[in-house]
């Protein structure tokens, strides 16, 4: 027979002496914890920053710093001002103003090094999931099963080049909705060494120049995962096993193994926005976070019904802003012109850990092999279509065909004009190489935004590729 739910509590567990183990129904949890199983990180990147002029500063050693702050409006193509949240290095000096709201501050790390993320929520918690990274749990930055500061180091260490990215993980429909979230490359173990054989490969030395260096002062060519075998169109591709014997027998690593070079780097983070979850439904970083109470259901209610309909109102999301890269498309939702990105949109260093020469619109010359990031940070579905054949080499941050995966996927061919779905935080890694014998291209990658909801025309946007 069932028991009767009235008059019955459930006495919940203090918080008080176990602030480590913060999980996501307190609020707030302010504490600072100790960093668990601490390693000292090598990461060599932020030296090479401070060396560079792209931070102000590298304290503590080889440690990114991350803040994660609220209100940091984004201003749309029509003029219209929208509330958001943004993620900045706390130590980089880049003024708020010169960020923009999303997506955060590229990061990259190369493979193999251990990384050390200092990170700060501002006012309220957060925590940072490291998506695609296999951390300890601590590390893993998940809300209800990790931590959420205060501030807090995260601590891991890349085993795999490729794309990934990272966000808040506190309360994630909103806060990644919001721009909590960035770009997150693993590297080839060397992209971030010096030219000085004294120091190549030594983490406590500070990075002074990209290996191989590039006189043209953009940091390339640089080189990314993949196994091209079939590919023969573009060259530099290392088909060295991943662990080569040295003739005392020891597997040391190849560290351009399976890797290719490439020319330029375009990285698009693809974005929807519903004005009325910023201005109107949640426009507080605390709107959506529960009291802390002894009784569940009871006195652990949400602080507001926000926009009056229920369960955060976060229910009905119909976006009418979209972007890529942080960069409008200049277009209303259901129109059936092109929403044009603006050409010649470069990602400054600062916030792509000192790299320079990132591009988000393609400008590049015949002969060049261009490297495409492309991230689905939208909540409503996308098509991507190409105007050339591309090649896809890797998906959700792994290299399509490298060993040891390389019995279960491979590389393929995108035909141009095929559309190449996407959902929520899926990424994939496109090669572009026009010959010199081919005509040049002046196109456009199309992004199609389409509704979940019967699959409605939302805004069809367009990214310049212009291939010289």
């Amino acid at each position: 027979m069932a028991l009767p739910l009235s008059g019955i509590t459930i006495p919940r567990r203090t918080v008080a002496g176990n602030e480590n183990e913060f999980v996501k129904m307190f609020d707030p949890p302010t504490a600072s914890p100790a960093t668990p199983e601490l390693l000292v990180p090598t990461n060599p990147v932020p030296e090479f920053c401070l060396a560079n002029g792209s931070v102000t500063n590298a304290t503590p050693a080889h440690t990114v710093q991350k803040i994660l702050y609220k209100n940091n409006p984004h201003t749309a193509f029509d003029g219209t001002i929208i509330n958001s949240f943004f993620t900045i290095a706390e130590a980089n000096g880049v003024g708020a103003a010169a960020v923009g709201p999303f997506p955060g501050v590229t990061v990259r790390v190369p493979r193999g090094v251990v990384f050390h993320g200092r990170s700060a929520g501002a006012p309220s918690p957060h925590t940072i999931h490291w998506h695609g990274i296999e951390p300890t749990p601590l590390n893993d930055g998940v809300g209800h099963c990790s931590m959420e500061f205060g501030s807090y180091t995260f601590q891991w260490k890349p085993n795999f080049i490729g794309s990934y990215f990272y966000h808040c993980h506190r309360n994630t429909v909103q806060h990644f909705e919001f721009g909590l979230f960035g770009f997150l490359i693993i590297e080839p173990p060397d992209a971030f060494t010096t030219n000085d054989p004294n120091k190549n490969g030594n983490p406590g030395q500070p990075a002074l120049a990209f290996q191989p260096a590039n006189p043209n002062g953009t940091n390339y060519p640089r080189r990314t995962a993949a196994n091209l075998a079939k590919f023969p169109q573009f060259p530099g591709f290392n088909s060295n096993p991943l662990h080569t014997p040295d003739p005392a027998g020891v597997f040391p690593t190849d560290p351009h193994a399976f890797t290719v070079p490439y020319d330029v780097e375009a990285l698009w983070v693809l974005d929807d926005i519903d004005s009325k979850w910023h201005n109107q439904f949640a426009p507080g970083d605390h709107t959506t976070f529960p009291q802390h109470g002894s009784i569940p259901g009871v006195n652990d209610l949400f602080h507001q019904n926000p926009g009056g309909g229920g369960f955060f109102a976060f229910n009905n999301y119909n976006p009418d802003y979209f972007l890529c890269t942080g960069a409008n498309f200049a277009g209303g939702v259901g129109g059936t012109g092109d929403a044009l990105l603006a050409p010649n949109l470069l990602v400054p260093k600062e916030l792509n850990s000192g790299v320079t020469g990132m591009q988000i619109s393609i400008n590049a010359t015949r002969g060049q092999t261009i490297l495409v990031r492309a991230l689905c940070a939208a909540y409503m579905p996308i098509t991507i279509t190409f105007p050339m054949d591309v090649v896809i080499i890797a998906f959700d941050g792994r290299a399509l065909g490298v060993p040891p995966w390389n019995q279960y996927n491979h590389p393929f061919l995108l035909p141009k004009g095929t559309e190449y779905e996407l959902s929520t935080a899926r990424r994939f890694d496109a090669l572009i190489r026009v010959e010199t014998t081919q005509p040049a291209v002046n196109d456009f990658a199309t992004v199609h935004f389409t509704h979940n909801s019967g699959g409605r025309h939302l805004l069809f946007g367009k990214i310049p590729i212009n291939i010289a």
